[in-house]
């Protein structure tokens, strides 16, 4: 295990001792949330966690929660999140987040908005001053106006890359979209910048996550650190 996927592991289940028996969850996605749902399985296992139901944000966190024997709920039943774990490609200095490098950005921001508590869980290298230093933006767009969007987040100094596999196949989302990794160097303003991508119609979600964050769990060469708003 390399140095990183250590501290992934360290901060997913530092994450994990927040969850009380009884507890509706939200699961994340990704290769730091894993390690949160391998131990999320193992205390349901052990009886240690007990009455626990799950809402997956993706296909893949699906799959994994029934390989692991996690109770899985819908919307249907529940409209409300005790708590959701989940990773963060960039975290900055206010908790404001951008995700989407696996493509389920748009699930994980409907859990985050129904839920009571979003704790993040990264290694010290996802954490950034400002949003876009290291990362670019997630834009899922409608495959019919994939031109347009690629236009309009020229026409706001992105530079947009349609996201593809090794074959050059587009990726295609959970929910039958494209992605546009848009990069707009560092984001002085977050805020003015998801209002106009939320005010374009073949846009159907962006990675900036702001205001939503409760608290990062950070591992690094240091150990855990924990921010909080």
């Amino acid at each position: 295990m390399t140095q990183n996927t250590e501290f992934k592991k360290q901060a997913a289940e530092k994450a994990v001792e927040e969850i009380e028996s009884g507890m509706v969850i939200g699961l994340g996605s990704g290769s730091t949330f894993y390690f949160a749902l391998q131990k999320i399985g193992s205390l349901i296992k052990t009886g240690e966690l007990k009455d626990i139901t799950a809402i997956p944000s993706s296909i893949n966190s699906e799959k994994i929660a029934r390989e692991l024997d996690i109770p899985l709920i819908t919307f249907k039943e529940k409209q409300e999140i005790d708590i959701t774990i989940d990773g963060a490609d960039e975290v900055d200095k206010y908790l404001n987040l951008i995700k989407g490098g696996g493509a389920a950005h748009l699930r994980e921001k409907v859990i985050a908005q129904a839920s009571k508590k979003l704790i993040i869980v990264v290694d010290e290298s996802k954490l950034s001053e400002k949003l876009g230093t290291n990362w670019a933006v997630p834009v899922e767009v409608l495959q019919f106006a994939y031109p347009l969007e690629q236009k309009f987040l020229e026409s706001i100094n992105g530079k947009p890359t349609l996201r593809v596999y090794q074959t050059g196949e587009p990726v295609i989302t959970d929910e039958g979209n494209f992605i546009l990794d848009t990069n707009f160097g560092i984001i002085q303003n977050p805020f003015e910048l998801a209002e106009k991508l939320e005010n374009r119609a073949g846009i159907i979600e962006h990675g900036l996550f702001l205001r939503l964050t409760s608290k990062v769990i950070v591992a690094g060469n240091d150990g855990i650190k924990i921010l909080e708003k």
